[in-house]
């Protein structure tokens, strides 16, 4: 009794506390390990897809909105004077463009973007609102480049950005806002400019609104004008250069540098003679060439009324161009140096050969006079010139030949020796060649019209070449006006050397000088107002019916002279033409004399050419029978 029962084995011991058994974590380290398994193995589907499956879409679309690739203007070369004076240069501009792509509602995640941008955009480049909204939502949705406006100022373009940028940072912040200007961009390139507005624009030419040369000089040396183009493609990011990106660049080849034979002071001088009376004569036009009578070269080569090429808005069209190239007219008795050329050289008659000239003559059919009634006058053949008489010119050039189709033949060859019915190798833009017509093509009264100047046609700068020739000792030099180019290396290039041909003997050429003279210094001469103090001016007047361009039929006048001085030393040839003058007088040694007295004048001094002192030879106008 009192001993302790017994404890069974296995059974729980009275009073000991409850265990409470943990199930087996194996079950929920497998669920875990499934989810993460699908889940990485969704990211690794997704990586497969994006990296290989789709890698070039994807690295398309990355691309497209990163990188912006664009055309690198070449800065076009200045034209300058023969003193390097710039008569054509350009200044810093900018092209103002867009990605339209960059616009679409999937990009901006708004549906008016062009509109936002248009509204922003109008007030700076002076544009209409809704044609830039058509050019940011073009009808090709895969287009990627529009230019909204051309040559635009810095102080423009610096608008734009700042403003592009002002909305990029705002859009960081607040999320409201969105960079609508993000695809507008910039291309540097150049505005034309002509620092002497009208002076020489008939040369020059003009630069349409793509940059291109479309008239002129700028026209027919397009090429070495504009350079090359280059590239550039670049990495951006709200409209902004990722400058870690890189990019890939081909420079522009800037144009080279084009030096002109125009002597910019000369070149005032005539532009201001010939605006002037063109004005006074209330005419249609006129216009004026200074040539270098040795070298060829063209000093300068004015026309009136001209053009502004900084602002071809309010030009008239018909002043653009180079009418002193592209009128044809005919010359009138400035040709008759031409005739006198030919009877000389062939030796047909002297300078004292006896002409008399009746009040008027009969050949084929019509009746040909002089510009004015008279007796019968007893000239010489230099009085023939001097007085300028059409009816002495006829019965000097019959003297050619034994018969008038052979006479005919021998004058045609000498026109085209001078340079008639051929282009005058200037290689200028829409240049004429004139009309000179075969000899067996001419008609009965052209056979008579022509050694007067009449029935043939010329433009003013064939004109000039004649006298020049006659000056430089009756060899003919190709006229030019380069002188030569400058390349991007700096090196200066001198132009080809221009063509020469002998035409008429040194003799033929000398005689004619004086004759011209006689033009000028004798009373009875046409050209007494072109005389100049100190020097010897050879010269020739010329009053011609005028072709009316718009009509075809004659009408008014045509006014001319032409010469060059010193006359027993040439250096200068001055031509003077006026279309159609209709206040005042029309005769051109009236009108023309004084435009030429008054840039020979500046010219010889400009060149400091001085006087020879020697006295002319004084031939004799007329003889006693």
């Amino acid at each position: 009794p009192g001993a302790r029962p017994a404890r069974g084995p296995g059974g729980p011991r009275p009073g000991a506390p409850k265990t409470i058994r943990l199930g087996s974590p194996r079950p929920r380290l497998r669920l875990v390990g499934v989810g993460l398994t699908l889940v990485m193995l969704a990211f690794v589907v997704r990586l497969v897809q994006v990296q290989a499956v789709d890698a070039s879409t994807y690295a398309g679309k990355a691309e497209r909105n990163r990188y912006v690739g664009q055309v690198l203007a070449a800065e076009r070369g200045e034209i300058t004077d023969r003193n390097g004076v710039a008569l054509a240069t350009s200044e810093d501009a900018y092209d103002i463009t867009a990605d339209p792509t960059m616009f679409a509602p999937d990009e901006l995640k708004i549906d008016d973007g062009p509109e936002q941008a248009a509204a922003l955009l109008a007030p700076i480049l002076g544009a209409d609102p809704e044609d830039l909204v058509r050019k940011l939502r073009p009808d090709n949705p895969a287009l990627r480049y529009v230019k909204l406006a051309g040559r635009q100022t810095p102080q423009v373009w610096r608008q734009i950005k700042d403003l592009r940028s002002a909305l990029a940072t705002k859009s960081e912040t607040d999320r409201s806002t969105v960079n609508v200007l993000a695809g507008i961009f910039s291309v540097p390139t150049s505005k034309r400019v002509y620092p002497n507005n009208e002076l020489a624009a008939g040369i020059l030419g003009w630069v349409n609104a793509e940059g291109k040369g479309s008239g002129g000089v700028e026209l027919q040396l397009e090429e070495r004008l504009a350079g090359e183009e280059g590239k550039i493609r670049y990495a951006q990011s709200g409209g902004r250069l990722v400058p870690t990106a890189g990019s890939t660049e081909t420079p522009a080849v800037p144009g080279d540098d084009i030096e002109l034979t125009i002597d910019r002071d000369i070149q005032w001088a005539a532009q201001n003679a010939i605006s002037k009376q063109v004005e006074e004569s209330a005419a249609d036009r006129g216009y004026v060439i200074v040539q270098d009578t040795r070298t060829g070269e063209v000093l300068a080569m004015a026309n009136a009324p001209g053009f502004d090429p900084n602002d071809l808005s309010d030009a008239d069209p018909g002043t653009l161009g180079n009418a002193a190239l592209q009128d044809a007219f005919e010359p009138g008795s400035t040709a008759k140096v031409l005739s006198m050329a030919a009877v000389l050289e062939e030796k047909a008659a002297t300078p004292g050969t006896h002409v008399v000239v009746p009040n008027r003559l009969h050949r084929g059919d019509r009746l040909f006079k002089d510009d004015i009634d008279h007796p019968t006058w007893y000239l010489t053949l230099n009085g023939v010139l001097a007085k300028s008489s059409n009816i002495g010119t006829i019965l000097a050039t019959g003297q050619l030949g034994k018969t008038q189709s052979q006479a005919n033949k021998v004058l045609y060859d000498y026109l085209r020796k001078f340079g008639l019915g051929s282009h005058t190798g200037l290689g200028f833009p829409g240049e004429t060649k004139g009309i000179l017509a075969p000899p067996d093509q001419w008609s009965t009264s052209q056979q008579y019209t022509i050694p007067f100047g009449q029935g043939v046609s010329v433009n003013a700068m064939q004109a000039a070449s004649v006298y020049s020739t006659i000056a430089n000792g009756g060899v003919r030099v190709e006229p030019t006006l380069v002188r030569g180019s400058k390349g991007p290396d700096g090196r200066f290039t001198p132009a080809p050397e221009p063509e020469r041909a002998r035409v008429v003997s040194e003799k033929t050429a000398k005689t004619l000088a004086q004759m011209l003279e006689s033009v000028v210094d004798d009373e009875e001469g046409t050209g007494t107002k072109a005389r100049i103090p100190g020097y010897r001016v050879a010269g020739k007047t010329g009053t011609a019916n005028r072709v009316d361009p718009a009509t075809g039929k004659y009408h008014g006048y045509t006014s001319s002279f032409a010469g060059f001085a010193p006359a027993d030393k040439p250096r200068i040839t001055v031509y003077c033409v006026i279309q159609n003058a209709t206040q005042g007088s029309y005769f051109g040694g009236q009108i023309c004399g004084p435009v030429f007295k008054q840039v020979m004048e500046f010219s010889l001094k400009s060149l400091q050419v001085p006087p020879t002192g020697a006295a002319p030879a004084a031939l004799p106008v007329t003889f006693k029978p």
